[in-house]
């Protein structure tokens, strides 16, 4: 197991901080911010990231519980992946896609020892969007038909069809009905759609929901069905037992391609491999990015069973992409599974679930008002946060933010912490190397900022 520090270097000099402004002044005079009104956003700017820390425009250093995006998994600048992309640019930087390189091969052989099952054929894209697009095409091609599934409260990426798949409230702007996709309710028992009171009702609700509405649409028009194996910016809402087989179960029942979406849950989020790991059930395509290489290079990819294979052994597959298995990328993906698997970073993970935050958020729980439940496993954690926790009334609206929750965010921040937010929810997502000390000295952060959240709560 490895662990990260603080860095050991000196303060940020003054000449990191001057080119911080600079970068901030050119940053609100060029740079198109996503997800965003442009002028009313006031971006952080980072000068220096290593391990679990952060540092800020003003040389503030940070415990980065965000993982920037979910994809930081083992940490900021770790030098064997650093190194690995310094040797890769040395010897080839780029090659298009249809020629071999040896950074590729190997990527593609690792992650095809841990996918579950027989997915051992690799599709590689430049991110979770276009894995999820592809992943899509792929069924669309394999069935002939064209309907999708998907949850309600799920996140699949930002382009055309991923953002149409997707089911928070990004999607409505960029919804014109025409995307081939079908939306339903998931199991999310604290905020039950199936008036639920326990995980075994949810679940046999569910999925009578599921199949109802896979007959109505038409059961011989739908070529997959997509779900993140544990939902994550959505909530990290872990399917209660039972709930992944039986949609395994529908999926074959009625010919429909699962995709297990691992983009933010793969690669030991969960303190497993790949989070669907947890319910022993093999998809027929899976999609992967974030985690893969921590992010420092763009890649995501599609693993696919052999039947999907089998539909393009001699018939074309009509996609692609320039940069699909970037070198640089492709060899920051095999330094980052060896450096996983020599420093034992998902059991690490898997432990920090059991031994820290399971139990420390559990204990904020029963100390906090504003606290409505928290939930998830490994590295992988939620705070839903209501303003009573008898009504459950959530902080801010779904969809929204509030006052309340950008003073918690603020909070936060001025302690040190840099906290993954979202509607009504603070997330705990650090590295998953992130020790047990730095681990439990960002949950007593969280601690003393829940105070002011807890102002907003009715005791």
């Amino acid at each position: 197991m490895t662990t990260t520090a603080a860095h050991t270097g000196a303060e940020v000099s003054e000449a990191e901080l001057e080119a911080g402004r600079r970068a901030y002044e050119l940053d609100r005079k060029h740079v198109f911010h996503s997800w965003s009104a442009q002028e009313q956003i006031k971006p952080m700017t980072i000068t220096r990231a290593e391990g679990s820390y952060v540092w800020d425009g003003e040389g503030s250093k940070l415990l980065d519980f965000s993982s920037q995006l979910v994809n930081t998994n083992i940490g900021h600048q770790h030098p064997k992946v650093v190194a690995a992309i310094q040797e890769q640019a040395g010897k080839l930087c780029t090659v298009a896609p249809q020629h071999v390189n040896d950074a590729r091969s190997e990527a593609a052989r690792l992650i095809a020892e841990l996918t579950p099952g027989e997915l051992d054929k690799i599709f590689f894209t430049n991110g979770g969007a276009d894995a999820v697009e592809h992943a899509i095409r792929m069924a669309r091609l394999h069935t002939g038909r064209y309907k999708v599934l998907s949850a309600y409260r799920s996140y699949h990426g930002g382009t055309a069809l991923a953002v149409n798949v997707t089911g928070d409230p990004r999607r409505i702007p960029n919804d014109y009905g025409n995307a081939g996709t079908v939306h339903f309710h998931a199991p999310f028992l604290y905020r039950s759609q199936f008036h639920a009171s326990t995980e075994a009702e949810e679940t046999q609700r569910a999925l009578e929901h599921l199949e109802t509405t896979i007959q109505l649409e038409g059961a011989d028009r739908f070529a997959a069905i997509i779900l993140e194996s544990i939902p994550g910016t959505a909530g990290i809402m872990v399917p209660p037992p039972g709930y992944i087989q039986g949609v395994r179960e529908l999926a074959t029942k009625y010919g429909i391609m699962f995709i297990a979406d691992e983009v933010m849950a793969g690669f030991g989020r969960s303190g497993k491999w790949f989070a669907i790991n947890h319910f022993d059930v093999v998809p027929d395509l899976l999609t992967f990015a974030k985690g893969v290489n921590s992010g420092y290079v763009p890649l995501g990819g599609v693993a696919m069973s052999p039947e999907i294979y089998a539909t393009f052994a001699d018939r074309a597959y009509p996609g692609g992409l320039t940069y699909s298995g970037h070198p640089l990328a492709c060899a920051a993906a095999v330094a980052t599974i060896n450096a996983m698997r020599d420093e034992q970073m998902v059991e690490h993970a898997a432990d920090l679930g059991e031994t820290v935050f399971g139990p420390g958020l559990a204990e904020l729980s029963a100390k906090h008002p504003s606290i409505g439940e928290v939930r998830g496993v490994g590295a992988f954690w939620a705070i839903e946060l209501v303003k009573n926790q008898q009504t459950r009334e959530p902080l801010a609206a779904y969809g929204g933010s509030s006052p309340a929750m950008n003073e918690l965010i603020g909070a936060c921040k001025s302690r040190g912490l840099l906290p993954f937010a979202n509607f009504n929810r603070i997330h705990v997502v650090p590295p998953l190397n992130i020790s047990a000390e730095d681990a439990r000295a960002g949950l007593a952060i969280l601690d003393a900022a829940l105070e002011t959240a807890d102002k907003h709560a009715e005791g």
